[in-house]
């Protein structure tokens, strides 16, 4: 067998020059890997060989053991060389890739997850998809593709068509077609939380079932709805998701920021990988729920989460890395885990036993082997009352404690960092960075959401609204898909909010203009989530599912009425209608998968305030206003300019008004802050949100 040499003398395969660190760390396998592209498909169409495409992700802890048991095996290389062209690809990097063959696993099996292995026709057709295989399985299910691809070729052939008009049927089947009677209003809305509230975990929180995921926009649309309707179950079960999160495994109690999900019901032993994206969107969640409790305790959260994020997934000079893997070479979540005695050798004396307590810390393990994951059963306040302590007293143990076992920790070998930077969960970081700077009134929130902001336009944006979707040592690459422009002109959206800049808003107008004219599907409405069918995709998938990140159209379609209301265009707000049009049966049915259009639902139901804050003292009083809880609410305002259509005719001469409108109606402008929020909270509009 022979590898790509690379370099004279180098014995690495071809994706020893990716872009990708996941494919990266498969450069010494002794397969013959090439990545997504023509010179595979090329070749499999030269040789008539079926491809096999293995998908995954670099902190995934299945993808590194399959890597491990079959890929670095040389008999089950030469396999995978002799009968099929072997393509890896970074789910990460190419989601547009990874929804086709995931959908075809899902079809096929009734489930899907990572690492992906899908076999299809040299065209890209898939005929066969599945996940992890220990190596005997691998090497079975190899030989009987091959057999099966050489003698009962029609059958294969059959199956892939039949397979690819399934996904293409699966995107189109949730189509809506008669909207002509449907009134979207609050009998619908609240439907939807009762429908969403009969799945939580009444006891410890979330979803029932395991594993748990931490869903940040469920927990979103529950705190709007208790907003909008006062109803104070939603907030209940928004504070007992939160805190059984924060005080499970699933929170770094150490080094603060969240793993990807947990893998019990009571959220306290986790799987270990920890993803950019929910680190930002449990931020934002939780500067929320902080507006709206004042916990001290989720204010606390939010800032580890975000010193966590800076120390442990922060470029040198801007944007921030995408994951942190699960596994170390001891083994996946060896890192976190601590032995009954180093624990209390680390903090010493009578406090060590008190925090071995607090963090159930065992003689013979939590976990595994004698070892424990750290987590807690109270909060501290709680806690620190059973245990007849002072609060002050033992937040400040706790801190201490923390501190030493950090220390502690880092000597360890780290887990790796995938260090490719992407555009829309540096999006959806930027956007935690603005909600955290509103909640608290941080300013260093601010100046890091502004850097990030520039670093995603100036490195990432082109002049005509073409985003890049890739960055790594100073080189971007593969074009953005929708989550990259949904995402960042979401987040430039509520940049502008803060700042009352209008470059912000424009950028995401432009950006959402170039998706308009390169991804929007006019036959069903809904954005394609690639914009073109190059790159050898078979078919082009449409997202509307909610899953660990809100689908790409939920946040386009909030991101269109934003703009309907900001530059007075029908144009956008159509199209915000018909999205919501052809999803409503699929929401309706199953309101707990598709929760960010719950939220959207919230706007379309109620209404929305268009809040215009005019004069030279505007920043000083958005900062005030905002830092309230005030879910349906745009803000806008300048100091010297009416540069939108809703600021016109509204600048004062000597003083700043807050103008409190909706549907272009203003109440009288009051000067005051409180008198504003006064009219919000007394007059919260209603408007049944009817077909256009």
């Amino acid at each position: 067998m022979v590898l790509c040499a690379c370099n004279s003398g180098d014995n690495r395969n071809r994706l020893a020059v990716s872009s990708s660190p996941y494919l990266q760390q498969h450069a010494d396998n002794p397969v013959y890997w090439y990545e997504w592209g023509d010179e595979a498909f090329s070749k499999a169409k030269k040789e008539n060989k079926p491809l096999l495409i293995s998908i995954g992700y670099s902190s995934c802890h299945w993808c590194h053991l399959m890597e491990k048991e079959s890929f670095m095996d040389t008999s089950v290389a030469r396999l995978m060389n002799d009968n099929f062209i072997c393509i890896k690809v970074d789910r990460e990097e190419r989601p547009d890739v990874d929804n086709i063959y995931l959908a075809a696993c899902q079809l096929l099996t009734g489930s899907g997850g990572w690492p992906l292995n899908a076999f299809a026709l040299p065209d890209g057709k898939p005929f066969f998809a599945g996940t992890y295989y220990s190596k005997p399985s691998w090497i079975n299910l190899l030989k009987q593709i091959t057999e099966a691809y050489k003698k009962k070729n029609e059958l294969v052939l059959k199956q892939a068509d039949a397979l690819t008009k399934g996904i293409v049927k699966e995107d189109i089947s949730f189509l809506n077609t008669d909207t002509s009677s449907f009134i979207l209003d609050k009998r619908t809305y609240n439907n939807f939380f009762y429908n969403i509230n009969k799945l939580i975990d009444k006891n410890n929180g979330g979803l029932s079932g395991t594993p748990k995921f931490p869903m940040p926009s469920a927990m979103e649309f529950l705190l709007q709805y208790y907003y909008l309707t006062g109803n104070s179950q939603a907030l209940t079960e928004v504070n007992n998701t939160l805190t059984h999160i924060i005080t499970g495994g699933m929170y770094d109690q150490v080094g603060g920021g969240f793993s990807r999900y947990a893998t019990d019901s009571l959220w306290r032993i986790p799987h270990f990988e920890k993803m950019l994206y929910d680190n930002g969107q449990l931020i934002s969640l939780f500067a929320h729920a902080y507006q709206v409790t004042k916990n001290e305790l989720y204010k606390n959260i939010l800032s580890e989460t975000i010193v966590f994020v800076e120390r442990e997934l922060a470029a040198p000079k801007a944007g921030f890395y995408s994951s942190l893997n699960a596994d170390t070479e001891e083994g996946e979540g060896e890192y976190y885990s601590w032995e009954y005695d180093s624990f209390n050798k680390v903090i010493g004396g009578a406090t060590g036993n008190l925090m071995a307590e607090y963090f159930n810390v065992l003689p013979e393990g939590n976990w595994k082997n004698k070892s424990n994951i750290l987590f807690t059963t109270l909060p501290p306040l709680e806690f620190s009352y059973l245990k007849k302590q002072i609060p002050e007293k033992f937040n400040a143990i706790l801190r201490e404690s923390k501190a030493k076992l950090l220390a502690e920790r880092n000597k360890r070998i780290k887990p790796t960092v995938d260090t490719k930077i992407l555009t829309a969960w540096n999006a959806i970081m930027l956007k935690g960075y603005i909600d955290a700077y509103v909640a608290t009134g941080n300013e260093g929130y601010l100046v890091k959401a502004m850097s990030t902001a520039e670093f995603i336009e100036n490195t990432m944006l082109g002049k005509n609204g073409k985003l890049k979707r890739n960055y790594k040592v100073g080189y971007v690459s593969v074009d953005g898909f929708l989550d990259d422009y949904a995402f960042t002109a979401r987040a430039f959206i509520k940049l502008y909010q803060v700042t009352f800049n209008i470059h912000w808003l424009s950028t995401s107008k432009l950006i959402t203009d170039y998706a308009i004219v390169n991804f929007y599907d006019s036959t069903s409405g809904m954005f394609n989530y690639a914009a073109t069918l190059s790159s050898n995709l078979v078919v082009r998938k449409i997202e509307i599912e909610d899953n660990a990140i809100p689908s790409s159209n939920s946040i386009m379609a909030e991101v269109l009425y934003e703009l309907g209301v900001y530059y007075d265009q029908e144009y956008y707000s159509h199209k915000t209608s018909r999205m919501f049009s052809a999803v409503e049966k699929k929401v309706e049915k199953s309101p707990a998968y598709y929760t960010q259009w719950c939220n959207l639902a919230g706007w379309l139901s109620y209404g929305t305030y268009e809040v215009a804050i005019m004069g030279n003292r505007a920043h000083q009083k958005n900062k005030e206003l905002q830092h309230n809880y005030l879910p349906t609410c745009l803000f806008l305002g300048e100091t010297v300019k009416e540069n939108l259509p809703l600021l016109q005719s509204k600048l004062p001469k000597n003083n700043t008004l807050i103008y409190v409108c909706s549907k272009k109606v203003c109440n009288f402008p009051v000067e005051e802050v409180d008198k504003a929020i006064n009219q919000l909270r007394t007059n919260k509009p209603v408007f049944p949100f009817k077909r256009n």
